[in-house]
């Protein structure tokens, strides 16, 4: 069974997933939020959830973006696109980095 699609070490995945923990907390702060207010916000039981997802240690589940995008006032489109570059960097660029997007050049 395949398992890592992102053929990246667990150290460069952590690093991902720190970078985007501050990214979100930026934003976060940005809006004069503490972690319980966001939490109320996204929905999460336990503010300690956005505390994890802010160290790297979790993701945002993908029901909740337009949450959290609402709650941190930006558009979904960008909370999405952002968190693609950090989560899942190969889909990111296969997107996004492409300088061919021409089907019939495949």
């Amino acid at each position: 069974m395949y398992s890592n699609p992102q053929k990246l070490s667990s150290d460069e995945v952590a690093e991902l997933r720190r970078e985007a923990g501050r990214w979100l907390k930026e934003l976060r702060e940005k809006q004069g939020l503490s972690q319980r207010a966001m939490a109320e916000r996204v929905g999460a039981d336990y503010y300690t959830f956005i505390s994890q997802i802010e160290a790297g240690r979790g993701r945002i589940p993908p029901d909740r973006y337009v949450a959290w995008a609402e709650a941190l006032r930006i558009q979904p489109k960008i909370l999405v696109r952002t968190l693609l570059r950090y989560y899942d960097p190969v889909t990111y660029r296969i997107l996004f980095e492409s300088d061919d997007l021409d089907p019939a050049r495949a």
